[in-house]
Formats: C-alpha cells, sequence, structure tokens
C-alpha cells in the first residue's frame, strides 16, 4: 500500500495505537506529533498524501494545521480526530474541507476505511456526527440548491452516497464525460471551489436536504 502519512495527537496511547495499527495494515507513517505546529512543519517537510490530525493539540489545533493546509494549498488530505461532538467545530472542519472527520471512540474501526475514501477523493465523516446537525439547520436547505436541474439534484444526490464519477455514470446510463460537464455545472451554481473534494464534501454534509 505505501501510502504516506503523518500522524499528530497530545496523547502518547493514541499517537502509538493507531501508529501500529495503521503500520500493521501496511500504511507508511512517515512521521509523528504531540503538538500541532510540529505536525504542520511535517506535512510542510515530508508532504506526506495524509495527515491524521487530533482536533485539540497545544501550539496549534488540528483545525489550524487544517486551515493552513487549506490555505496554502497543500496537497496532504487532512483527516480529524475528536472527542467532540459539537457541531461548530465540524462545520469548520468542513469549510476547511478536511477529507475525513470521525470520533475517536471509533478511529480504530473507521480510520482505514476514512484513508481509502481520502485517497479516492471521497469524503468520510463519521455518521454520529452527520447526525449531530440541528433540526433548525436540516430546515434551512442551502443556498443554491433550488438552481440545480433534475439530471444535477440526482448526480448530488448520488455523490452523496460516495459513488464515483464513473460508477454514477454507469448507473445513470451516460457517459463519464456527461457527469463531468453535470458536476462543473453543479460546482458553479452552489458556488464551490474547485478542489476535487470540494463538492463531494458539500454532498456528504448537506445529504439531509435531498
Amino acid at each position: 500500500m505505501n501510502t504516506s502519512i503523518v500522524i499528530a495527537d497530545d496523547h502518547p496511547l493514541m499517537l502509538r495505537g493507531l501508529t501500529d495499527f495503521l503500520t500493521s495494515r501496511g500504511f507508511n507513517i512517515v512521521g509523528s506529533a504531540q503538538d500541532g505546529s510540529s505536525a504542520y512543519n511535517l506535512i510542510v517537510k515530508l508532504k506526506p498524501e495524509i495527515a491524521v490530525l487530533d482536533i485539540q493539540m497545544p501550539n496549534r489545533t488540528g483545525l489550524e494545521v487544517a486551515e493552513a493546509v487549506f490555505k496554502n494549498n497543500l496537497n496532504t488530505k487532512v483527516i480529524l480526530i475528536t472527542f467532540d461532538k459539537e457541531e461548530e467545530l465540524f462545520r469548520q472542519a468542513k469549510a476547511f474541507n478536511v477529507y475525513g472527520y470521525i470520533l475517536k471512540e471509533f478511529a480504530v474501526e473507521e480510520i482505514e476505511t476514512c484513508i481509502e475514501h481520502a485517497l479516492n477523493n471521497r469524503p468520510y465523516f463519521s455518521e454520529e456526527i452527520a447526525s449531530l446537525l440541528s433540526v433548525s439547520d436540516l430546515d434551512n436547505k442551502p443556498e443554491g440548491l433550488n438552481l440545480l436541474t433534475k439530471a444535477e439534484f440526482k448526480i448530488i444526490k448520488l455523490i452523496a452516497q460516495n459513488k464515483t464519477s464513473q460508477e454514477i455514470a454507469d448507473e445513470l446510463c451516460v457517459s463519464i464525460k456527461t457527469i463531468h460537464k453535470h458536476r462543473s455545472h453543479i460546482v458553479s451554481k452552489l458556488q464551490l471551489d474547485n478542489k476535487p473534494a470540494s463538492l463531494s464534501i458539500w454532498a456528504n454534509v448537506n445529504k439531509y436536504h435531498f
């Protein structure tokens, strides 16, 4: 597998546990840190494919590292792990286009699946995190959703199911070029950025509106 990964967590047991588990699963742990500043320096220096970061760390939080990775257009895909179940933290993470957001209590069960999703430009969020979205928020449809055509709406529902463009094309019996064209139109209507995972992240976070 040899996927390069940096792991950061200020809890030594959690750091060691994740490192040992992912190493046993064939991943290449190229660096580890116990604070956010060290983690970010490792990301800049080693350019790992994946960074698994605890949200609450000294010197720099996992969210702050994710923000720096996002704003500096680094290619490392960030996965955040946390004990917190606060909706606001999740929304901040979403704004920085993280590829994963999982609860520590499910980390061992979900981290490998999350990494595999990230490597395929498909974000992964713990189901329990998604369920934290408030009822009041669910009542307010995201801006731009009403601008989608029936075909685009069907496609975004399939994207929310973590299906690839090729899988969607096969299911709808159209060409991959048609799906790419629809995706481009959807991104424009929803006013998303052009990063590969932006639409998938948006669809996963807002799938309760579909």
